[in-house]
């Protein structure tokens, strides 16, 4: 039996994780609800038959919780994450883990002192597609991949979406951190990021086209050029009213794009195909795994592997003054490592350094 506590019911995902516990019929249910919003938090504990608990220290030391899944405003979720890792019990928090380099050092040196399992809500990222996906862009199905583009995006602001007054901190960037990149293209940069390695350099351009919710940026287009010499762009908006989104991959051999039906794949002279996908999503792998099941957030690794932990960087001396070391899960793609191959795992002396925080 897995019992899980909600630390703040903002987030718009709060209700599809919820109705998911509902409906598991494995053992995964929500036990406890703790919101700074007192009359949201009882509305979402009552629709979920969980008690509220309205002190946050007392609902961090309960006996009857296996995990606390944080749904916070995302300038919020630092605050949390300081008394929730404390605890000792595996932690989901939504995306964006933070909003600054500040805090994310700060939970860095949270997971490290305190050891605790954090997973973050990348959805996208750790969905049975896109890890599909991965597993055909290490086993060089479209050959060399020159650009790649992820669409992330909907209607919110012609919709309203955030005049809900449970919602509407969405659009203020106090509380969001940013608007329509932070919420949206914050998915995209880290699926393309986790599949292509280290960005070299960003061209970005943000505006309001709605004016719905002037207050921040309801679009975004950015240019990622990647060490390895991949051209990423992604797009990101609040304004979206048709159109294809997701990803789509360009290699010399073949491509990947998305289509009303899936994803599929193709090239000159290739027979069109589709992938289907395969394994449980982050969030089910972990509500299922914090009480101890056997089914681990896992998935396959490649250039930057997904994780459940944390990782953090820093600049290391130039490869050429380094010796050649032995090949490490993690280390990001170097045109100029000595290392430099087709296979996905590359070594740990190259230009960056990578400490797992385990």
């Amino acid at each position: 039996m897995t019992r899980i506590a909600f630390l703040s019911t903002a987030h718009i995902h709060t209700k599809s994780f919820l109705e998911n516990l509902a409906k598991a019929g494995d053992g995964r249910s929500c036990v406890a609800v703790w919101d700074d919003n007192a009359e949201r938090g009882r509305r979402y504990a009552t629709g979920a038959n969980a008690r509220f608990e309205g002190d946050l220290a007392t609902l961090l030391a309960a006996k009857d919780v296996d995990g606390f899944a944080i749904c916070a405003e995302n300038t919020r979720h630092t605050t949390l994450l300081e008394q929730a890792l404390a605890a000792g019990k595996p932690v989901f928090c939504e995306k964006p883990l933070v909003t600054t380099a500040a805090d994310a050092a700060k939970v860095a040196d949270l997971v490290r002192k305190h050891r605790t399992q954090l997973v973050c809500g990348w959805f996208h990222h750790s969905s049975p597609t896109i890890r599909t996906v991965a597993g055909l862009i290490a086993n060089d199905t479209f050959g060399k991949v020159t650009r790649v583009r992820y669409r992330n995006a909907h209607h919110a602001a012609y919709g309203r979406w955030f005049d809900n007054p449970d919602l509407a901190w969405f659009a203020d960037p106090v509380l969001g951190g940013g608007g329509a990149m932070m919420d949206m293209g914050a998915h995209a940069v880290h699926i393309l990021r986790d599949l292509f390695g280290r960005v070299e350099r960003v061209q970005a351009i943000l505006g309001n086209h709605a004016g719905t919710y002037p207050q921040t940026d309801d679009w975004g287009i950015a240019t990622l050029r990647f060490a390895s010499g991949v051209v990423g762009t992604v797009e990101a908006a609040w304004t979206q009213t048709g159109g294809i989104g997701g990803l789509e991959v360009v290699g010399s051999t073949g491509s990947l794009w998305n289509t009303p039906e899936g994803y599929v794949i193709g090239g000159p002279g290739r027979k069109t195909e589709t992938r289907p996908p395969a394994g449980p999503t982050a969030w089910t792998a972990w509500s299922r795994w914090c009480a101890g099941s056997s089914i681990r957030p896992r998935w396959p690794r490649i250039s930057l592997p997904p994780s459940t932990r944390l990782r953090s960087w820093r600049r290391s001396t130039p490869p050429t003054a380094r010796a050649p070391g032995p090949r490490s899960p993690g280390c990001p793609p170097s045109p100029d490592s000595p290392h430099r191959s087709a296979e996905p795992l590359r070594c740990q002396r190259c230009r960056y350094d990578m400490k797992a925080l385990s």
